[in-house]
């Protein structure tokens, strides 16, 4: 049997293990496509051809904070290998791989021998036996052993027997004390891809010889976690999540992951109040995912001494074009920019064909000095007409500047780029970007969610084709000029997480807040304060309550506080129409109270009552 090299850590890794969470490192692939190999390339011969690419890529994430480096070794093995003529240097690429990778970690991160799938089929549905795959695994994997790995990760697994013979082999090369992980990759219901329930794998990979089970790759976080939450009920052994950046899109022949750092982060701490061990990432997951996920770990456990400090490479030179200045951008841009107080007035999209009433609405509006009407995109996941269109029709026919919401929920990376283009051409400058309702919530809770990218992403997007970069990176030629605003809310039960995505939405390129409905003037001062360094101008949200019930529902259901001698107010309304005019007084009370404060106010218009969110502004005053 191959003795482990003396510079392996695998005792020690064992110890990290039973002590704390770990991060592991994101895509490999994915990092060498965007630096221009070709998928025609055979990646594990870059090991050889190539070493200091390699060890780039590795630097990158262990500067992201990544504790687990896992060496490009992934189609080592001689099946693969053979496909490119390369099957005679199968000891010599997967040791210079594990070179490479303890060069770029040095004491600061684990080394982790990778192995996947041998790409064939076992008998009976193909030639290769179980005898010669465990010959072939065992091959591969004592080559990383000798070369000092300090634990090994099989991975992307879809055939249960297939991945017992690869433990069954690695336990040959490694003995008993090497820490073994077993990822399977599963089906959008949990299952693999051979129908095997995520009980059944689970039970399976439990009585092998494994030290960690787990899932990469897949179909993205939401589905990973799920699994996870249903696995935990059939092993008591560690667990390891490593999803996809989502699902990948071809843009003009590249493959794109636009799952945002920031979403994939979310599902991270998710994972680790699922009690998962090791978390990392897969496709399409860069250094900028790490280094998200490595911060909500922090959040829960102490720093200790593996911690960076190596230093962020130089950026690539940029091929952005200057954006348009926000004044230039529309109307709102250039009362924003000189810091008029605005007022926007919510008006949904009509279910029908007939936006009579919506267009009538927004000429009220625009006579009683309103500034923008604001347009929800499906708001409660409902069917509707087209938000963008019916901007447009408010425009043209009310003569009223529009925002529109833009949601992630109905469109895939494509569809975002292509709207977003369409609303710039059609005179459509103002947005509001925002993540969308989930269908559940909505009249059709069966309907497909696309979510390719979160709010933060969708920023990122609409960002880049103010600088006239397409979702590739390359230069369009022309560039839109899109006001970005986005979504935040002050009454947030977890603050401390909304305050964070509110930085990352500003970083991606936000350029104005609205926020919740408000009606707790401290928790308005107190996101106000905390967000002032980022010099954004914030819209505060006013909804004009129209009943107790009305009053309860946003306390009780969309968890927006309502302070009790508000609640107060509400209950003693004698009847309806008193219920109204006190709503639209308390509204009122809000706005001047938000008036010396913020940026503007967006005024809701209640179950299309226009003429209430118009009484609440007549209380704004002279604009300067």
């Amino acid at each position: 049997m191959p003795v482990t090299a003396p510079q392996s850590r695998a005792a020690e890794f064992k110890e990290a293990l039973h002590k704390r969470i770990l991060v592991a490192d994101g895509a490999m692939g994915t990092a060498l496509y965007s630096k221009g190999v070709f998928l025609n390339r055979c990646y594990d011969e870059l090991n050889l051809s190539s070493p200091a690419m390699i060890r780039d890529v590795h630097q990158e994430y262990v500067r992201a904070g990544a504790e687990i480096i896992e060496t490009n070794t992934f189609g080592a093995n001689r099946k693969r290998l053979a496909a490119f003529g390369f099957a005679e240097k199968l000891r010599l690429i997967n040791q210079a791989g594990v070179r490479i990778a303890r060069e770029a970690a040095r004491d600061l991160a684990f080394v982790a021998g990778s192995v996947g799938p041998l790409g064939v089929r076992l008998a009976p549905l193909g030639p290769t036996s179980f005898e010669e795959a465990r010959a072939i695994f065992r091959e591969q994997i004592s080559a990383q052993v000798e070369a000092g790995i300090d634990l090994l990760i099989l991975e992307t697994f879809h055939d249960l027997d297939e991945l017992r013979e690869a433990i069954l082999a690695a336990r040959e090369a490694a003995g008993p004390d090497l820490t073994i992980v077993a990822q399977v990759t599963i089906e959008d219901d949990g299952s693999l891809q051979d129908g095997s329930s995520t009980e059944t794998f689970t039970r399976a990979l439990d009585k092998l010889p494994v030290d960690v089970l787990g899932l990469n790759c897949s179909s993205g976080p939401r589905v990973t976690l799920e699994t996870i939450e249903n696995m935990q009920a059939f092993t008591n052994k560690p667990l390891s999540a490593m999803p996809n950046a989502g699902l990948p899109t071809t843009i003009e022949g590249r493959n794109l992951y636009l799952c945002s750092a920031e979403y994939l982060a979310q599902y991270a701490r998710r994972f680790l109040q699922e009690g998962v061990k090791i978390v990392g990432g897969c496709c399409g997951t860069t250094p900028e995912h790490i280094k998200e996920i490595r911060g909500e770990v922090r959040s829960i456990q102490p720093q200790h001494r593996m911690s960076t400090v190596m230093t962020d490479a130089a950026t690539e030179e940029s091929k952005a074009l200057p954006k348009v200045p926000v004044a230039d951008r529309s109307t709102l841009g250039a009362k924003l920019a000189a810091g008029q107080f605005v007022a926007f007035v919510e008006i949904l999209p009509p279910r029908g064909v007939d936006a009579s009433k919506e267009i009538a609405g927004a000429k009220l509006c625009k006579d009683a000095g309103i500034d923008v009407i604001n347009v929800p995109d499906g708001p409660r996941a409902s069917a509707r007409m087209s938000a963008q269109v019916t901007c447009q029709l408010i425009q043209r026919q009310a003569g009223i500047e529009a925002v529109l919401h833009f949601c992630c929920r109905d469109r895939n990376i494509l569809g975002i780029q292509s709207e977003l283009l369409g609303a710039h051409a059609a005179g459509v400058r103002n947005l509001i970007c925002i993540t969308g309702d989930p269908p559940r919530m909505g009249t059709y809770p069966d309907a497909t969610a696309v979510f390719d990218v979160d709010a933060i992403g969708l920023v990122t997007i609409a960002n880049h084709l103010n600088q006239g970069l397409d979702l590739g990176g390359n230069p369009m030629g022309s560039q839109t000029a899109l006001l970005i605003g986005v979504g935040a809310n002050p009454g947030s039960l977890n603050l401390e997480e909304e305050l964070r995505r509110v930085e990352k939405k500003v970083e991606a390129g936000a350029d104005y807040i609205v926020t919740q409905p408000v009606f707790d003037l401290s928790l308005l001062e107190t996101f106000l304060k905390r967000t002032e360094q980022y010099k954004v101008p914030v819209i505060a949200g006013i909804w004009p309550l129209t009943s107790f019930r009305n009053a309860e529902f946003m306390v009780h259901e969309l968890r927006v506080p309502v302070p009790e001698p508000y609640m107060e107010r509400m209950r003693a309304a004698e009847n309806a129409e008193a219920a109204r005019a006190e709503g639209v007084a308390i509204a009122q009370d809000m706005v001047r109270a938000v008036r010396p404060m913020t940026a503007g106010v967006q005024l809701s218009a209640p179950f299309g009552r226009y003429e209430m969110a118009v009484k609440v502004a007549e209380v704004i005053g002279p604009r300067e």
